[in-house]
């Protein structure tokens, strides 16, 4: 008997390395696949991934050190000049990756945690349920949501944790409305009313029946709505009601070093100043997008004629 035990174990265990193989067998080949546009993204991307997670070793000087010189030159200690009161624009870029990723990554985790499992239980429960949450993102999505976020985050204050909730809860009725309209055509199916029989309950079959099989087109969709909320709050800290001051931003530092472009004619690259955190915004946007738009492909079906 602990002959066959051991057995059963060593061969569950070749399976299990088998399984493992042969997923990272398919995902090399799938990468190997990808094209230049999907590389281009994920190498940006992991780019701006690492400066993020290392940004503290990375910058030259502290986000919020104060030097003598404000709107100093391009120069070797300060490599893109100082902003308005004297701190180092590289070290701000830096810690910007990490603050403006971080802060929209957690928004929208949250809008899809928000989003997402109101819209499953909307698309089970066809009934009041799915009629008051409907209703009610139809409410939410009238209203244009910058000027929206703007009021509230005036009324309740600019705080990172009043930016994160206030942006998720506006942007989960975008996620509710995606995750409803592909989970409707999930519920109907016959496994669903073979667990709703075995009495399985409601979270069992969001998380085991339907989830599953919804996955594709949310984690699309999770692209997407990052770059939109990333946008968003750089738009509010570009306006003044986003990451507040003296934490790095790059839309807050777009308005701050905004005057140094009619200078641009006697010194060039102290006009190019403000357009480096824009660049950065604009090249991470289209990077993700890159990286969403090749994903979408692979799980439409859809192949390559050359």
């Amino acid at each position: 008997m602990n002959n066959n035990s051991q057995a059963y174990s060593a061969t569950a265990e070749v399976a299990s390395v088998r399984l493992r193989r042969s997923r990272w067998d398919r995902a090399r080949v799938t990468l190997g696949k990808a094209p230049r546009s999907a590389w281009f993204g994920m190498i940006v991307f992991a780019i701006y991934l690492f400066i993020a997670l290392f940004a503290p070793w990375l910058a030259p000087f502290d986000e919020t050190q104060v030097f003598v010189t404000p709107f100093a030159s391009w120069d070797a200690t300060h490599w893109f000049g100082t902003d308005q009161i004297g701190r180092d624009v590289l070290s701000r870029l830096i810690y910007g990756a990490r603050n403006t990723m971080g802060i929209a990554l957690a928004t929208t985790l949250l809008s899809f945690a928000i989003g997402g499992s109101l819209g499953i239980m909307a698309a089970i429960n066809r009934r009041l349920l799915d009629q008051i949450l409907s209703r009610s993102v139809d409410v939410l999505m009238a209203i244009p949501s910058l000027i929206f976020s703007l009021m509230l985050l005036s009324i309740f204050g600019s705080s990172i944790p009043n930016l994160i909730i206030i942006i998720a809860v506006l942007d989960s009725t975008r996620v509710f409305r995606l995750t409803r309209a592909v989970a409707i055509n999930v519920v109907v199916m016959d496994y669903v009313e073979a667990a709703r029989l075995r009495g399985d309950g409601l979270w069992w079959i969001m998380r085991h029946e339907i989830l599953p099989n919804i996955t594709p087109p949310l984690i699309a969709e999770f692209g997407l709505r990052f770059c939109f909320v990333f946008l968003t709050i750089a738009a509010l800290s570009f306006l003044g009601l986003g990451i507040q001051p003296p934490t790095a931003d790059w839309g807050s530092m777009v308005r701050e070093n905004a005057n140094l472009i009619q200078f641009a004619q006697f010194d060039i690259k102290a006009g190019l100043t403000p357009l480096l955190p824009a660049g950065a915004i604009a090249l991470l946007t289209i990077a993700v997008n890159f990286i969403v738009d090749w994903f979408l492909h692979q799980t439409s079906g859809l192949r390559d004629d050359h």
